[in-house]
């Protein structure tokens, strides 16, 4: 998100915060433009107007095999045994148009010598796109036909997750983007992982994988195409986050509540917090922080441990300041978006860092992994309590890892909290009654949690080695530059 990106977001906020009942339909239109907008310039030709367009598309078949009719809606107790029914598109006709519209309008700003204002490059003629849509059209009817069977549901979930491991293993996104260059007529020996990166799909993916499956267990509320697409696609968080519910963006969503003077305030200040660590801190401690062409540079251990505290900072101010500009964002058009830290770096253990550090991510990994896995750990033959632990921990952190990219280094920094958390809750147990006799010794207590938080504080950098550089020999010549020795 630039900075002129945020302009232009602060004003269509403002306006649909001043008018709320147009809220829903400038919230929607906004959205479907940015990601557009905001799409990154890709060299295979025309990919960055087709994965947009895609998030789109897959918004909307999610929602075909999703959606209820409010009749058939039962408690979430008690789920009913058909719970996926033929689309019914009468009530949402004039979303369809919008949708198709919009794309239609983005690609006619070929002819209208527009496309540089909202495009990163020029769209393709109209032809490939009217076929495209006719395609989506034809797929969105035969989802409809099968949308009550109950294996929809799965499958739509096995293709995100195979699209998410195509786009985050860069093995598979270089044979991908050498596919999409021949079908394009571009030479195949340029193609790299870079030809293939698509604005927000993570975290499009994350909210069409919760409606799945909450559709798979009767929990999910019933909603129309726009509310549904104006979730997925939500122009503030759609880059960066909050992992948000449905259940609970469609009450802000509905909500007619104008804009009030402490919501302008409050957003405001945000917005402006946000513009701050993420461009003047985060962007200054970037030419310092820690990278793989500092990583071979540096041999002095000191000097080592400074660009790699940088790189702790500017990574949390980076990622804390994009999400401040998207509640800011959300706040001025009455969307209460949920908050995604809570200083961790001062939190004293790290089981309390994870309750803090991009915490959407964190509560939407324990909801649909951790507590499944657990659960069924633990029955029917009830494994002891420290290997479900252990198993669920290691598990879900690896697997938070290989959420950034499929490689060694991200599996391993996930494994490294994975440990740190299971270690940490062994500690907890075995020291619960002796930290607890700190309580009545209060210069104690302030030391322990002094001490503890420091603990916390140098395991969690020392992690971020992991996640900063591409391989595994880089990793480890820091490590072994961090404590003096030579690598």
């Amino acid at each position: 998100m630039t900075f002129v990106n945020i302009l232009g977001f602060a004003m269509i906020s403002l306006l649909a915060g001043v008018w709320p009942r147009a809220r829903g339909g400038l919230t929607l239109l906004a959205s479907l433009l940015a990601l557009y907008w905001m799409q990154p310039a890709l060299s295979i030709r025309y990919l960055d107007f087709w994965l947009p367009t895609a998030s789109i598309g897959i918004s909307a078949c999610v929602w075909v095999i999703t959606f209820r009719r409010k009749e058939n809606s039962n408690s979430a107790e008690q789920p009913p045994k058909e719970f996926f029914h033929r689309i019914d598109l009468r009530g949402n006709f004039g979303t369809v148009l919008i949708l198709l519209g919009m794309i239609l309008a983005v690609a006619l700003l070929r002819y209208l010598n527009l496309a540089a204002y909202l495009t990163p490059s020029t769209p393709p003629e109209l032809g490939p796109v009217i076929a495209g849509l006719l395609i989506l059209s034809i797929l969105v009817a035969g989802l409809s036909a099968v949308s009550k069977r109950r294996w929809t549901a799965p499958l739509a979930i096995l293709v995100i997750l195979g699209i998410f491991a195509v786009l985050k293993t860069d093995a598979l996104a270089q044979a991908a983007a050498s596919i999409l260059r021949r079908t394009a007529g571009q030479s195949t020996a340029l193609a790299s992982a870079m030809d293939i990166r698509w604005l927000g799909f993570s975290y499009l993916a994350f909210r069409q994988l919760h409606v799945l499956r909450d559709r798979m267990t009767g929990r999910l509320p019933e909603c129309t195409l726009r509310e549904f697409m104006t979730y997925s696609v939500f122009f503030p968080a759609i880059a960066s986050g909050p992992i948000d519910r449905i259940e609970r963006f469609l009450p802000d969503l509905r909500s007619q509540t104008s804009l009030s003077a402490e919501s302008l305030w409050n957003g405001g200040e945000r917005i402006i917090a946000g513009i701050f660590k993420k461009f003047v801190i985060a962007d200054t401690l970037a030419i310092v922080a820690l990278s793989a062409a500092s990583a071979a540079q540096i041999h002095s251990a000191l000097w080592m441990w400074f660009v790699l505290y940088a790189y702790a900072f500017r990574i949390y101010f980076d990622f804390s300041g994009s999400i401040d500009i998207a509640l800011g964002l959300g706040r001025w058009m009455g969307f209460a978006l949920p908050e995604n830290f809570n200083r961790p770096y001062l939190q004293s253990n790290l089981t309390a860092f994870w309750n803090s550090w991009h915490m959407t991510l964190a509560q939407w990994f324990r909801s649909y992994f951790f507590n499944p896995l657990t659960r069924a750990l633990r029955s029917p033959r009830k494994a002891p309590v420290w290997i479900v632990i252990l198993v669920g921990q290691l598990a879900t952190m690896v697997l938070i890892g290989l959420w950034h990219g499929v490689t060694w280094n991200f599996a391993l920094w996930g494994l490294w909290h994975g440990v740190g958390l299971f270690v940490h809750n062994r500690w907890s147990e075995w020291s619960r009654g002796r930290v607890a006799e700190l309580e009545s010794r209060p210069v104690l207590k302030k030391a322990y949690t002094a001490l503890a938080t420091f603990a916390t504080f140098q395991f969690v950098v020392l992690g971020w080695v992991w996640f900063a550089l591409p391989s595994l020999d880089s990793s480890g010549r820091v490590f072994l530059r961090l404590f003096g020795f030579s690598g």
